[in-house]
C-alpha cells in the first residue's frame, strides 16, 4: 500500500493520510441543493471526490461515502438571508416543493451516472433527518452555544473562540459591513441560524422546542455526517466557496454539540470557470452534462478533461479544451482496443516484471500526491508508449482506470459488430449530412451515443467506436 498525501484546509499543509480507524474510512461530501439543474461546474467537484474514493478503495481501504441532498433550509444567501432556494425554485416553476426536489434529484443522479461517478453509499435528504437535526440543536443549546431571536434559534459564535481560524476571517471587517436590519437581535452579524421560526408561510414546517419552523442549512451536514460516520470521521470535502461560511459554521456547531472536532481532514476543490467567470445559474451560463451529449461529446471526454486539471487549481472550461480532451480520450480508446485484441500471453522477463511494478508504483505515487490526476494520466501514457508486452500494458491500463474511472474496461468495439439499429442510425445520419441538415444529423448522433457508440467525423470520413456496454 502506497502512502497518500492530502492538502488539509484545517492546517493549510499537505499531510500523510492516516485514517482514524483503519482500514475503515469515512468521507462526507457536500452535495447538491436540488432546486435547479446541477451543471458541469458541480460535476467538476464530484468527479474529483469520486477519484478520491476510488483511490482509497484501490488501496484497500473500506470506504463509506456519504453525500447530502439539501431539500430545505438553504437560503438564497449563504448567510441565512433571503428565501429558501428549494421553495423559491418551486414557485418559479409553478410546481410543488416535492416535485422540484424529485425533478432535480433525478437530474443530479443522471448526471453522475453519465460521468461514471460512483453513487455515494448514503445519499441522505435533509427533510428525512429533521429529528436528528432537532436533537443536535438541543445538544448545542444545552451546552450554552445558542440563543433565541426574532428569526429563530441562533448559534452564539462568541462561545467558540476559534470561530475565525478555519477561514482566517477578519471579523472586525465583517462587522463594519454587516446588515443589522436582517436581525438586530443577533449578538454578532456572523452568528447563524440553527432553526428558523420567522417564516410562517414556508411550505415545509416542523414542530420543535423553539417553535414551528425548519432547520438552517448548516446544521443538516453536521447532523447527517455524524449520524452515518460517527462523532469523528476522516474526510469532509467541498468547494472552496464553502470555507468562509458553511464549513466554518459546521466546525463551530460540531464543537457546540460534541466539544471536539468531528473532521480530521478538510479538502476543498477550486472551481470550473468560463474565462475567469464562475459558471452559475444566476449568470445564465451553465452547461449540463446532457448539453455535452447534445453537442456530440461523450461524457467520458469531459471526465478526461477534468482529470487533466488538479482539483485545487480548478479548470477554465472551453469547447476547444473539450475538443482536445476528446482527441486524447479517442487516442486512449484506440490504444486500449488495440492492446485488447492482442491476446498472446508470454512469460515476463525479470527486467519487464520490474518495469510493470515500477509503473504501478509511479502511478500510485502520482495519484497519491494530493490527487495529482494530471501526473497520473502522464504515467498512464508513458506506460502505453513503453516496450512492455501488450497484455501487460492492457492490464496496467485497466488497473489504473479503477482509480481514473474512464470506463476503459467497457471499450470492446470491433468492426462489423454494430447492431442493426445503430447501423441504420449511422446511415440515416449520413443522408441528413449529405442534404445539409446538420442539426437533425446531430440529433441522430446523440441517439447513436445513447446506444453506446461514438461517431467521430474526420476529413477522411467518419469513425465509429463502441464506448460503453
Amino acid at each position: 500500500m502506497a502512502d497518500i498525501y492530502l492538502t488539509n484546509t484545517l492546517t493549510g499543509k499537505k499531510e500523510k493520510f492516516e485514517p482514524i480507524k483503519p482500514p475503515s474510512v469515512g468521507i462526507y461530501s457536500c452535495g447538491p441543493t436540488v432546486y435547479n439543474n446541477q451543471h458541469i461546474g458541480h460535476m467538476y467537484a464530484f468527479i474529483q471526490w469520486d477519484t478520491l474514493v476510488r483511490l482509497l478503495r484501490y488501496q484497500g481501504f473500506k470506504v463509506k461515502w456519504v453525500m447530502n441532498i439539501t431539500d430545505v433550509g438553504h437560503m438564497t444567501s449563504d448567510q441565512d438571508e433571503g428565501e429558501d432556494k428549494v421553495e423559491k425554485g418551486a414557485k418559479k416553476e409553478g410546481i410543488t416543493v416535492q416535485e422540484i426536489v424529485k425533478k432535480y434529484t433525478n437530474q443530479f443522479l443522471e448526471s453522475i451516472d453519465l460521468l461514471n461517478i460512483q453513487r455515494p453509499d448514503v445519499l441522505p435528504r435533509a427533510t428525512e433527518h429533521i429529528q436528528e437535526q432537532i436533537e443536535m440543536i438541543k445538544k448545542i443549546e444545552e451546552n450554552g452555544f445558542a440563543y433565541k431571536t426574532k428569526t429563530g434559534l441562533v448559534f452564539d459564535t462568541s462561545k467558540f473562540k476559534e470561530y475565525s481560524d478555519f477561514a482566517k476571517l477578519d471579523l472586525e471587517k465583517q462587522k463594519m459591513g454587516a446588515r443589522v436590519e436582517v436581525d438586530p437581535e443577533k449578538k454578532n452579524p456572523w452568528d447563524f441560524l440553527l432553526w428558523v421560526t420567522n417564516q410562517p408561510e414556508h411550505a415545509m414546517q416542523w414542530e420543535s422546542p423553539w417553535g414551528k419552523g425548519f432547520p438552517g442549512w448548516h446544521i443538516e451536514c453536521t447532523a447527517m455526517s455524524t449520524k452515518y460516520l460517527g462523532e469523528q470521521f476522516d474526510i469532509h470535502t467541498g468547494g472552496r466557496e464553502h470555507i468562509p461560511v458553511h464549513h466554518t459554521n459546521e466546525i463551530a456547531q460540531a464543537y457546540g454539540a460534541f466539544k471536539k472536532a468531528t473532521v480530521k481532514y478538510w479538502l476543498h476543490n477550486d472551481w470550473l470557470t468560463l474565462k475567469d467567470e464562475k459558471m452559475s445559474k444566476s449568470l445564465g451560463n451553465v452547461v449540463l452534462v446532457t448539453d455535452l451529449i447534445d453537442k456530440g461529446f461523450d461524457p467520458m471526454e469531459f471526465r478526461y478533461l477534468v482529470l487533466s486539471s488538479h482539483y485545487r487549481k480548478g479548470l477554465v472550461f472551453s469547447w476547444e479544451s473539450l475538443e482536445s480532451a476528446r482527441n486524447g480520450m479517442q487516442r486512449l480508446r484506440d490504444a486500449v482496443v488495440s492492446l485488447k485484441e492482442e491476446t498472446r500471453r508470454t512469460t515476463l522477463s525479470e527486467e519487464k516484471q520490474k518495469k510493470v511494478d515500477d509503473y504501478r508504483e509511479k502511478f500510485l505515487e502520482a495519484i497519491g500526491d494530493d490527487l495529482n490526476t494530471p501526473k497520473a494520466l502522464a504515467v498512464l501514457w508513458e506506460m502505453l508508449k513503453s516496450n512492455l508486452p501488450s497484455e501487460d500494458k492492457y492490464d496496467l491500463a485497466i488497473s489504473f482506470d479503477e482509480v481514473l474511472g474512464l470506463g476503459l474496461r467497457k471499450i470492446e468495439y470491433k468492426k462489423g459488430e454494430m447492431p442493426a439499429k445503430v447501423e441504420k442510425l449511422v446511415k440515416d445520419r449520413e443522408v441528413l449530412r449529405g442534404s445539409g441538415k446538420f442539426e437533425e444529423a446531430d440529433k441522430l448522433r446523440k441517439s447513436i451515443l445513447e446506444e453506446g457508440y461514438l461517431v467521430e467525423d474526420t476529413p477522411k470520413g467518419f469513425k465509429i467506436k463502441k464506448v460503453k456496454q
